[in-house]
């Protein structure tokens, strides 16, 4: 068994340690200072016999595998110590725990590292007030909640797994079930990893119209704000009681409680936030979905990813099912499908950064999976994939993240036409065919990839109007 020798310089960092409590296998010894007594030494501690040197260390009887740290905020006390522990146990890895001494300044040793006590102890003061602030926020949320008997969780038409995850996990948050708090979304479930997803947890989406919306008591809208819902929102969309979303914020609505975090790589880390401050058991059901939901938004903790997006994500992996996450993750692709990309490739070229692949008539939930795919080409920064779906032109666009916010550019390029937004390296955009025929005169297959391949341009390169 690993023994730790805790080496305190003086009486201060030595009830500081005491403080802070003593591990199972630590040994606690302190230094004096030339103006303390040694008779004050805190409990459990033992002053080191003849002070800081090769053969007190030695005195202690450190094995090989054995561990020291030594807590000074005196840089000759610190540079000392990493000697002694050379000479008298050189196998013996060290730690300097000190906020005022420069690591630079210490001997070379094989195994050493340094760190600042106050600065490791203020962190978790800091996760600690980040939890109490995101239990605050519970706590509004529930008190606001708590007489509303039935409570609408509105996704976006068509939820992704970032939404879907978030809606499950406010459902969890307050205490409540399918009956008196559906999930519920302006269009269904179409892509193959969203169907998967909410098969594969026991997810219940529900379909509803706008006039549906006055069956429910309250509206909490999750991953999405209001007035994303085309140009003249419901009213009852426009007057919420909670938003919770990680997009950049929007104007023009009201809510009662916001919480907005455009800092934030998904909205799955701000629930998984709420719940860790909550105490909420999470199951693995639940871990599993708010898992998927940060891994999708970010692409694997790859894009627009935050320290907050990593932490929930540690967190999250040791509670979710691997077996429920792999059923989720490979969706199967539709014959035509393939038979549409594989036409689509076999004229493909990447001009001016952008690979444009236009599928015609597919299935909408294709449309972003070969956009996924698509970005993989040598030399593309942005990748657009185009297809018809019903009466609309449908396209999905990807970038490879440092280049003009995604978002912005398919905004720039439906403006007058249609509606689009999302992320910065993500977004989607819906044009009416009738629209686009009115336009630019025709919807044939090369007519939509050169006027959408103009547009682009233009719009990346902030020119005021496309095509």
């Amino acid at each position: 068994m690993t023994s730790r020798f805790i080496v305190c310089d003086g009486l201060r960092a030595a009830r500081l340690w005491s403080r802070i409590g003593a591990g199972e296998d630590e040994i606690l010894s302190w230094v004096p200072r030339p103006d303390e007594s040694a008779r004050s030494r805190p409990t459990g501690f033992a002053a080191l016999p003849g002070g800081l040197c090769a053969e007190a260390i030695a005195k202690l009887g450190p094995k090989q595998d054995d561990e020291f740290a030594f807590v000074t905020e005196d840089q000759s006390f610190a540079r000392a110590a990493v000697t002694v522990v050379a000479e008298a146990a050189p196998q013996s890895p060290v730690l300097v725990l000190s906020d005022s001494v420069d690591p630079a300044s210490l001997p070379s040793h094989p195994c050493l590292r340094a760190a600042g006590l106050r600065t490791l102890i203020r962190d978790d003061v800091d996760d600690e007030f980040s939890l109490l602030s995101n239990l605050r926020r519970v706590v509004a949320m529930r008190s606001l909640l708590e007489r509303r008997e039935r409570v609408g969780i509105l996704l976006q038409p068509d939820p992704d797994p970032d939404g879907i995850a978030g809606g499950y996990a406010l459902r969890a948050l307050l205490g409540r079930r399918a009956p008196t708090s559906p999930l519920i979304s302006f269009g269904e479930v179409k892509r193959p990893e969203n169907l998967a997803m909410v098969r594969a947890i026991g997810i219940e989406i529900r379909t509803v119209s706008t006039e549906q919306l006055a069956e429910f008591d309250a509206i909490a809208l999750v991953d999405v704000q209001p007035t994303v819902f085309g140009e003249s929102p419901p009213a009852r969309v426009m007057s919420v009681d909670i938003v919770i979303d990680h997009h950049p914020e929007r104007t023009g609505y009201d809510a009662v409680i916001r919480d907005i975090r455009p800092s934030y790589g998904a909205t799955s880390t701000i629930l998984t936030e709420y719940l860790r401050a909550a105490n909420v058991e999470l199951r693995p059901r639940l871990a599993t979905a708010l898992t998927y939901g940060i891994k999708s938004d970010t692409q694997l903790l790859g894009r627009e990813t935050s320290t907050h997006d990593m932490a929930a994500f540690a967190f999250l992996h040791g509670l979710h099912s691997p077996a429920l996450l792999r059923r989720i993750e490979r969706p199967a692709l539709p014959i035509d499908a393939l038979q549409a990309l594989g036409k689509a490739l076999a004229k493909t070229v990447v001009s001016d950064g952008l690979h444009l692949l236009v599928l015609g008539r597919v299935r909408e939930d294709v449309i972003p999976q070969v956009a996924d795919m698509a970005l993989q080409a040598e030399g593309a920064e942005w990748a657009i994939a185009a297809g018809i779906v019903g009466g609309d032109l449908v396209f999905s666009v990807r970038n490879v993240g440092y280049v003009r916010a995604a978002g912005e550019v398919v905004r720039a390029v439906v403006e007058g036409l249609g509606v689009g937004g999302g992320h910065r390296s993500m977004a989607k955009g819906i044009i009416p065919l009738k629209a686009f025929r009115e336009t630019y005169g025709s919807t044939k297959h090369q007519q939509i990839q050169d006027v959408l391949h103009k547009a682009f341009v233009a719009a990346i390169k902030r020119e005021s109007k496309p095509a």
